[in-house]
């Protein structure tokens, strides 16, 4: 039994009236974590368990160690989660409703990175929040469910932060043969590592995130998702923080659902009418969630962006 729900596949006529395109939302919003996240970590932790460990260490800024400490509720497994100073108190106050240990250690999500996997044990297994097969593997499924929903988009529209998300979903367009479609990468000015890696013919790696979106705050790109940038057809498009946080407080009034900003940086594409989308017929955004910021957070940032 999967960790993860099938999600539906909904389309959007106010966002479809902005853009002139047809457009799909994959309301991954949805899981029962509030993220996509579940979809790959819920089905590394299974297979973790399987081999017989015993207890799940996870470092994250928010949504990943949510989906990893649900997965250890549902499968009786302890967990633990180091998570950077930046993660909101809602996001630590999820994680530990959950049954789960939160250390906060580090500004940053590397750093909480580093203190985690100094905290591995031989029975321990450790749960990346972006960068493992396993998580792109069952990322995949967003794509499996797509095909079975009978929706083939001209193109497909997602958030990327450290890439997971980004490298399932074409893991997942290449094993049903849809490996023509294309890829509109979205990312926050201040966490777009993929866009200056793209930009620059190289990865590189962010001096700081400096992007309100900080579920995007990876300063480098895991290198299969710069591999894919390289091999599959990529479009980079990067918002502001303003952007983002205005598609968030617009799509909670057009579809009475609240996501945060990283998943906010799809969205504004939509919303700010990008060129990106100019010339796609039919557009799938994946509405990946996300639950560390509620609306009045992010009316207090917005309101902060604008000073």
């Amino acid at each position: 039994m999967n960790l993860h729900i099938n999600t539906p596949l909904i389309e959007s006529r106010a966002l479809s009236l902005i853009t002139g395109s047809q457009v799909w939302l994959k309301l991954d919003a949805l899981q029962p974590t509030g993220s996509f996240k579940i979809r790959g970590i819920g089905a590394a932790c299974q297979e973790y368990a399987r081999r017989g460990k015993r207890r799940f260490v996870s470092s994250s800024g928010g949504n990943a160690g949510i989906a990893v400490a649900y997965a250890g509720r549902c499968l009786s497994v302890p967990v633990t989660v180091v998570v950077p100073e930046t993660t909101t108190e809602r996001a630590r106050a999820l994680i530990a409703a959950e049954n789960a240990q939160v250390i906060v250690h580090g500004k940053a999500w590397h750093e909480a990175n580093t203190l985690a996997l100094s905290l591995l044990g031989d029975d321990d297994a450790f749960l990346h929040p972006f960068d493992d097969p396993l998580l792109w593997q069952g990322h995949a499924t967003l794509v499996d469910e797509l095909v079975g929903q009978g929706v083939k988009p001209d193109a497909i529209v997602l958030s990327v932060g450290g890439g997971g998300l980004f490298a399932g979903v074409i893991e997942g367009l290449h094993r049903n043969n849809w490996g023509d479609i294309p890829i509109i990468a979205a990312e926050t000015i201040g966490a777009d590592s993929l866009a200056q890696s793209m930009q620059q013919g190289k990865r590189i790696t962010l001096e700081s995130i400096t992007s309100i979106a900080t579920s995007l705050g990876a300063q480098q790109v895991c290198e299969q998702a710069w591999t894919l940038s390289q091999t599959h057809p990529t479009h980079s498009a990067v918002v502001n923080d303003h952007a983002a946080l205005n598609a968030c407080e617009h799509f909670l009034d057009d579809h009475r659902i609240l996501v945060e900003p990283a998943c906010g940086a799809s969205l504004a594409l939509a919303y700010e009418q990008a060129a990106v989308l100019h010339g796609f017929g039919t557009i799938v955004f994946i509405v990946c969630g996300g639950v560390t910021a509620g609306i009045d957070q992010i009316r207090k940032w917005n309101a902060a962006t604008m000073r």
